[in-house]
Parts: C-alpha cells; sequence; structure tokens
C-alpha cells in the first residue's frame, strides 16, 4: 500500500513531480557522542503494535507481534523552534516548505479571508496550500516563532528532519523504537499512560476537543513540547501535539515515511490516531503545520 492509499486527514501531501526550488543542502553526519539529555533505554523485547477495532485496516498496526529492539538514546521531547533555529543558522539550511515557497496550514489558524482564498486538496478541505508558510512561519507570512520557541517546530519534512538529526549526531528513531519508548514500559496500552483517555478527568494530551473539523472549544494548534505528565520513561507528548517522523518506509512504500503519534488535530469523531500503536505515512517532501519530529541515538 503507499502512502496515497492512506486516508489523509492527517496529513496532505505535495503532488507528485513538483520540485523545490534551489539546490539541496547536504548536512553531514556528525560522528560524536550524542549530547547530553537524551533517555537511554536498555532495549528488549515487547509487544508492538494493535488490531482491536480501533485500528484502521489500511494502516497496518496489526498483528500485534514480538519485536526486539537493542538499547538505545532518545530525546525527551520533540524538537523545538528554538532548536531548530539553531540549525538554521549555524548550517544555513532552507527547509524544503521555505525552497517550494508553500506548506500546508490547518484552516482553522487562518484568517477566514484567508482561508477562503487558498487552495485545499482534494479530499481534505481543512488543510490550505498557504505561500510562504515555514517552520519560522507557520501560519504564513505575517507569522513568526518568537512566542513559540518551545513549541515543536513544524512544516518540516522527513529530508528535513533527517539533515537536522544528521547535524545532531542522531538520527530518526524506527518505528520499532519509537513505540517501545512510547509506551513507557506499559504492555499494550492504548495511551502512553493507560488505557483511558482521561483518567479522573485530567487531560493528559493535546487532541482536538469538540467536534472535528468545524467547532473547537480552543484555539487548536501545537503546545510547548514539554506540556502534560511524560510517560515513565520520561518522554513528553509521545501521542497528542504533533506527529513525528520516524526511520524507514511505510508497508515498505519507497515513496512513503512513517509517522507516529497523532496531532492536535486528531479526534475520534474522525480520526483515533492518538494510540501508541497507530500510524500513518506522508511522502517525504511533505510538510504540513501538524508534524515535527523527536531524535534517537545508539546507545
Amino acid at each position: 500500500m503507499s502512502s496515497h492509499d492512506v486516508p489523509a486527514c492527517c496529513a496532505a501531501s505535495r503532488p507528485a513531480g513538483t520540485a523545490a526550488a534551489g539546490p539541496v543542502h547536504r548536512i553531514t553526519p556528525v560522528a560524536a557522542a550524542a549530547p547530553k539529555g537524551m533517555i537511554t533505554l536498555p532495549g528488549g523485547t515487547f509487544l508492538m503494535g494493535n488490531e482491536d477495532a480501533l485500528a484502521n485496516p489500511h494502516d497496518g498496526e496489526g498483528p500485534v507481534r514480538e519485536v526486539t529492539v537493542e538499547p538505545f538514546r532518545i530525546d525527551p521531547m520533540t524538537v523545538t523552534n528554538a532548536q531548530f533555529a539553531r540549525f538554521a543558522k549555524e548550517t544555513g539550511y532552507a527547509t524544503e516548505a521555505e525552497r517550494f515557497g508553500w506548506s500546508f496550514v490547518f484552516y482553522g489558524l487562518l484568517a477566514p479571508e484567508v482561508a477562503d482564498a487558498a487552495q485545499a486538496p482534494q479530499g481534505t478541505p481543512w488543510w490550505r496550500a498557504i505561500e510562504g508558510a515555514a517552520w519560522n512561519r507557520p501560519e504564513g507570512p505575517g507569522s513568526d516563532v518568537r512566542r513559540r520557541q518551545k513549541h515543536p517546530v513544524v512544516h518540516v519534512s522527513w529530508n528535513d528532519a533527517a539533515a537536522y538529526a544528521a547535524w545532531a549526531g542522531k538520527r530518526l528513531p524506527t518505528e520499532a523504537e519509537w513505540e517501545y519508548a512510547a509506551r513507557g514500559g506499559l504492555e499494550q496500552a492504548t495511551y502512553p499512560w493507560g488505557d483511558e483517555l482521561s483518567p479522573r478527568g485530567q487531560r493528559r494530551c493535546n487532541i482536538w476537543q469538540g467536534s472535528f473539523p468545524g467547532h473547537h472549544t480552543g484555539r487548536p494548534g501545537p503546545v510547548a513540547a514539554d506540556s502534560y505528565r511524560p510517560n515513565a520513561y520520561g518522554l513528553y507528548n509521545t501521542v497528542g501535539n504533533v506527529w513525528e517522523w520516524t526511520a524507514g518506509t511505510f508497508a515498505g512504500d519507497p515513496g512513503s515515511r512513517p509517522m507516529r503519534g497523532g496531532s492536535y488535530l486528531c479526534h475520534d469523531s474522525y480520526c483515533n490516531r492518538y494510540r501508541v500503536a497507530a500510524r500513518t505515512a506522508n511522502t517525504p517532501d511533505s510538510s504540513t503545520g501538524n508534524t515535527g519530529f523527536r531524535c534517537a541515538a545508539d546507545a
């Protein structure tokens, strides 16, 4: 199954055959010990995947199977705007959204006249292709990240995420590593904290509140990368907030890359992919306002 067969509520893809302007900035991987602040996990064998009624049959979550991961390190949070800004400043790196000249923005974050004038991808009327939208202009011209330094960087493609990871002396986690870490040691739990979405009525993640996509009780969008309680391994926001790029391909399709964790646009009335077993995919040059990443490294 290709990424184009995956229901596109979670992310929109760039049209096939388009090319970004300007040369690709190649980043030389750093051969050094991973920086401090990463969480070292011992690895081991765990039950990966899901095959109950919550799983989307197109996503390939199942079957539940035993998977073994070697010891590895992983960031407790997704990469933030402040961290990505340092990378961009030190390397001169231009993201694919910057080189294409546009990226996908959720229409609820735009002024009505801007949303009405922008193009919506077929089948996903809540996305808009916004000229000038990029990691440092999340809603396009006139927006910035000055007050969002601790928020996850978004509008980064898989290629951008891999470039940052190489610069930082890290890499993207595999799907198995990501799920092992996201579960926090809870075997086959639905969420990183257990099976109940809001234990004792407490919100534990940043997902859609209301009726998707037309009504939200607040303002949708990412929150700080260290919001809410971490899981038992010390990882923040492994579900909700922003999708996270991972290494590998989706169902063996070389034209797509897997994403994990769901985002602030997820709601069980339409998309219940804010579970630790859930997955989706997008093309490696695509970027949206609800996709970021965290890094991993060998232990």
